[in-house]
């Protein structure tokens, strides 16, 4: 069965795969994060807690399901493999205002941290293994650009 057909008709993939954006043929990570806007949308107005109770949960989850999908790829943090980048996204625009240029400058940042993966997530991506390898530099990635964003919002 080739990717996208596995991608389309299984559900973990399809997650996975964000919603099958990771089937981009050039920066599916990119794509990805694009995948996670909507979500972001919704999710803004909710209380803080609530916001971060989800954002963990979608974590937690994200370790199951992409531990469980590049195993059944047979490679380990597959380029199409995008559900961190959607929680990455979700990290970095916590307690952030819902609007268009926060969310634009999250962006940029967050996909700075985690195409650059300074350090200490490019040795995070290097020797943290399985789903939780995969998830936890776009974790880290986030919070980076969190911290640079919540400093701007306080001193702006």
């Amino acid at each position: 069965m080739n990717l996208t057909r596995r991608v389309l008709s299984d559900p973990r993939h399809f997650l996975a795969f964000g919603f099958g954006s990771g089937l981009a043929p050039k920066a599916p990570g990119t794509f990805g994060t694009v995948a996670a806007i909507p979500l972001w949308w919704l999710m803004a107005p909710l209380p803080g807690w609530l916001y971060v109770a989800i954002t963990a949960a979608l974590f937690l989850f994200g370790v199951w399901l992409c531990d469980v999908v590049s195993r059944d790829l047979g490679v380990h943090d597959h380029p199409g493999i995008v559900w961190d980048e959607i929680v990455g996204l979700l990290v970095t625009m916590a307690f952030l205002p819902h609007s268009w240029w926060w969310l634009l400058a999250g962006f940029l940042l967050f996909r700075l941290f985690d195409i650059v993966k300074p350090w200490p997530i490019r040795a995070i991506d290097r020797k943290v293994g399985g789903g939780f390898g995969i998830m936890v530099d776009d974790l880290v990635a986030g919070l980076f650009a969190l911290a640079l964003l919540q400093l701007a919002y306080h001193l702006l």
